[in-house]
């Protein structure tokens, strides 16, 4: 069965977790991504599954390299020259350094696309800075308005995420630029853009409406406007209980009967009494309802009557959900050294051509020779004597 992105030769330059995980996405749709492991290589397993690597380089070959020495880094260019897109995260002057960057890329392959995650952008005097993903979040004005009030800003990691799709997307729509006129060209994903469409919603509206406490200040839980909306209670068993039901004239009666409140009862009987008069007073009956019993109730009760709300898990939920299983989103794999493992899967879903777990994560230099000889046609001797030479590995 064919894949959308067959025949493309993808070389994969990265050391963080999004980077790799962009080129690993690539790899999953058909790709071909060659890993190139330089000096200092990653270091051998200490006998533990090496969970993280067998998630971002799965699908991909690895080539060990050392680009430094002058027939190394001939030998990178000689890759350069072959590939359809380099994915990177190193700095552009490491890279520039060794004639790879963009510009020199582009010498080397005119219609090449250039994908790279970078830490603020490829414009403006914070270009140069170093990719890190906490850092990028700080900037946001996301941070301090996650926790309740009174705590310190969260950082939760999520823009890291965000980057890694959108270099996806972003190098997948340049090679079909590139189909259509025969041009490479440069794709730049920073993670602070990154972070900033995470917070989209909220960036959003804070560029429209301009300065407010609801934009710049942490709300509590009993501040919400709505309690039926974007709030949560506990639950007996400290779960926490999420609601989504905004329009609370079309979710009252049902939603009233489960929490054990009348739906006529004077309060609370009109969407204005419910968000605005006597709001604080319908927080503190939910806050008392929901209490009497565990999260797995208020689920039963949450899916019997097709309400908009959940109960907020743990990691321990998704990895047995069947839902989960059923759309691949973790898989079961066999693993050849350490046995039944779970791992992440796909999160893209494609009828005609879905995304495939060839292989799990190469060891450093595992496919030295065989791109070597498939991609550059080096002879078998010749990559023996690189061998000796120490220029591969």
């Amino acid at each position: 069965m064919s894949r959308a992105l067959d025949d493309v030769v993808v070389l994969d330059l990265t050391r963080q977790f999004c980077a790799s995980l962009s080129a690993a996405f690539l790899a999953d749709f058909g790709a071909r991504v060659i890993r190139l492991d330089v000096p200092p290589l990653r270091a051998p397993s200490d006998g533990r599954w090496n969970h993280e690597a067998d998630l971002i380089h799965r699908n991909k070959e690895s080539l060990a390299l050392d680009p430094s020495t002058k027939r190394g880094g001939a030998l990178l260019h000689q890759l350069v020259a072959k590939a359809d897109v380099i994915v990177t995260d190193w700095q552009r002057d490491e890279l520039a350094a060794l004639g790879i960057d963009y510009a020199g890329a582009s010498a080397l392959r005119p219609d090449i696309v250039f994908g790279r995650i970078s830490g603020f952008g490829p414009q403006g005097p914070d270009a140069e800075l170093p990719p890190i993903d906490e850092l990028a979040a700080a900037r946001t004005g996301m941070m301090p308005i996650l926790p309740q009030p009174g705590q310190p800003p969260i950082y939760t990691g999520a823009g890291a995420m965000h980057a890694t799709v959108m270099l996806a997307f972003g190098v997948v729509t340049a090679l079909i630029h590139r189909q259509v006129s025969g041009e490479g060209q440069e794709v730049d994903v920073s993670l602070f853009g990154a972070n900033m469409y995470g917070a989209a919603l909220d960036i959003q509206a804070f560029l429209a409406i301009g300065e407010g406490d609801r934009f710049l200040n942490p709300i509590s839980r009993m501040d919400v406007s709505n309690p039926m909306s974007g709030s949560l209670y506990p639950s007996a068993d400290g779960r926490w209980v999420t609601l989504t039901m905004p329009d609370t004239d079309r979710w009252w009666p049902v939603f009233s009967a489960a929490v054990g409140i009348a739906a006529d009862d004077p309060r609370f009987d009109t969407h204005d009494k419910r968000t605005e008069t006597n709001r604080l007073e319908l927080i503190r009956e939910l806050e008392a309802a929901f209490g009497k019993q565990p999260g797995s109730h208020w689920r039963q009760v949450f899916q019997e009557k097709q309400m908009s709300a959940d109960v907020i898990e743990r990691f321990d939920y998704p990895a047995n959900d069947q839902q989960v299983l059923a759309n691949r989103y973790i898989l079961d794999l066999d693993h050849p050294s350490f046995g039944p493992v779970k791992s992440l899967g796909f999160p893209i879903f494609m009828s005609d051509s879905p995304a495939r777990l060839e292989r799990l994560a190469p060891c450093v230099g595992q496919h030295t020779a065989q791109v070597l000889h498939e991609l550059l046609a080096y002879p078998e001797d010749s990559i023996h004597e690189l061998r000796a030479a120490g220029v591969v590995a």
